[in-house]
């Protein structure tokens, strides 16, 4: 019974990808060859018992002399198509059948799934890379090299003095980090001038909200006009923040989460709120979005990961030397120019039971709350006073609000009722 599911299942899936090919008018195989490719593979291993044998392997041979013979045809007839799409799905769906005669239905479906989707999207890819400019391919470079050739070859070891500095992980940490901004970058690039100032105070928070903060407030001091607007997005990516935050701490500290998460939606419903009251009656304007650089740059990366090892060291000796409450100004201080860092390093101490959620999930607030006053000076000096004064106001609230949090929010186990 399980023989004839599988080849049923491979008939279904030849058919998926064939109905396609034939729908572009492949010349290679279409809606009849690509079942037969399939259910061929999977007969060459149900023949050997659910085992790969010398019949699944002189199968793709003559599969791939098959293809071959076709191509050439193909040439001498003067078709000179040198694409490899069809072919190489063909080979693909034959192993696909392999794999349906093992039992291995998961992987079979997912990869015909794939398949089908790529052959599919061709003119939307294609126009995705005709798209790209030289820094996006950098981009995609760079985090490939940041993530899949730095972050192997680092020790995973601690040094120096608080055995604090480990490599591995601090690197670790940057590829979060850049991995957060680049996945925001992408959005940000294809959606291109389709980016309102809801979407592109969004997606800038997750880039850098300080960059979106300077960008905007650049664009306001040759255009006044345009401060109510610049303020909104500039709201909104700051607001982010605080989203950007959690994900962190849920990635890194899973369990600190359940502490920060009431306190910091609470701060970001204020925000949220703030940003509400302003939408409504600008969101018919419009300002020029920022042309934000690459986020995986290889030198920025470097600097954040000094950074944060840097911070790791001073949040370490400082609790040693000063006791816990020097985490609050650590953090004020730190967080004046990245979140990030002691975000990271809070949540990494409260995994090693270091410091409390209670107090964890304070020193990033004290964090981000610097980093709008950080924020608020840089519209002083780069924006139109107007900007200043709405900008002024936005954060003031939030500050307040952060600084009421931090006082009065209580220290009791408030989700352990709602079972988290």
């Amino acid at each position: 019974m399980e023989t004839y599911q599988s080849l049923a299942i491979a008939l279904g899936l030849g058919l998926l990808v064939g109905l396609q090919r034939e729908w572009k008018e492949s010349e290679i195989a279409g809606i009849r060859t690509f079942p037969l490719i399939t259910l061929l593979g999977t007969l060459s291993v149900v023949v050997h018992q659910g085992e790969l044998g010398w019949l699944s392997a002189a199968g793709l041979v003559s599969l791939a002399l098959l293809l071959s013979i076709a191509n050439v045809s193909k040439i001498r007839a003067g078709k000179l198509d040198f694409g490899m799409t069809t072919e190489v799905a063909a080979l693909l769906m034959f192993v696909v059948g392999c794999t349906l005669g093992m039992g291995l239905l998961g992987p079979a479906l997912v990869t015909a799934g794939i398949t089908t989707m790529l052959l599919h999207w061709k003119r939307r890819l294609h126009g995705i890379v005709d798209s790209l400019a030289d820094k996006d391919v950098r981009a995609v470079m760079n985090l490939t090299l940041i993530a899949l050739v730095i972050l192997p070859v680092l020790p995973d070891r601690t040094y120096g003095p608080y055995d604090v500095l480990n490599p591995h992980g601090i690197w670790r940490m940057v590829v979060l980090i850049v991995g957060i901004s680049m996945v925001a970058y992408v959005a940000f690039k294809l959606l291109g001038a389709r980016v309102g100032a809801l979407l592109g105070g969004i997606l800038g928070g997750f880039i850098s909200s300080t960059a979106t903060t300077v960008s905007y407030a650049r664009q306001t001091k040759e255009a006044p006009g345009l401060s109510a607007m610049a303020a909104l997005v500039i709201l909104i990516a700051s607001a982010v923040v605080n989203v950007r935050v959690l994900i962190e701490v849920g990635v890194v500290a899973p369990d600190l989460l359940r502490k920060a998460l009431l306190p910091m939606s609470a701060m970001l419903l204020l925000m949220i709120i703030e940003c509400v009251l302003l939408y409504f009656p600008l969101r018919k304007q419009s300002t020029e979005p920022p042309d934000h650089d690459d986020p995986a740059q290889l030198k920025p990366a470097i600097l954040f990961a000094a950074l944060y090892a840097v911070v790791l060291f001073i949040v370490a000796a400082g609790k040693d030397l000063f006791g816990d409450q020097a985490l609050y100004w650590i953090a004020g201080i730190s967080g004046l120019t990245d979140v990030d860092a002691i975000t990271l390093t809070t949540a990494k101490m409260f995994n090693e039971e270091l410091v409390d959620g209670e107090m964890a999930w304070r020193v990033i607030l004290i964090a981000t709350l610097s980093n709008l006053v950080f924020k608020a000076l840089a519209v002083a000096v780069l924006g139109s006073r107007r900007l200043l004064l709405y900008v002024g106001i936005g954060f003031g609230v939030a500050v307040a609000g952060g600084v009421a949090l931090l006082l009065y929010w209580p220290e009791t186990e408030y989700l352990s009722g709602i079972g988290l």
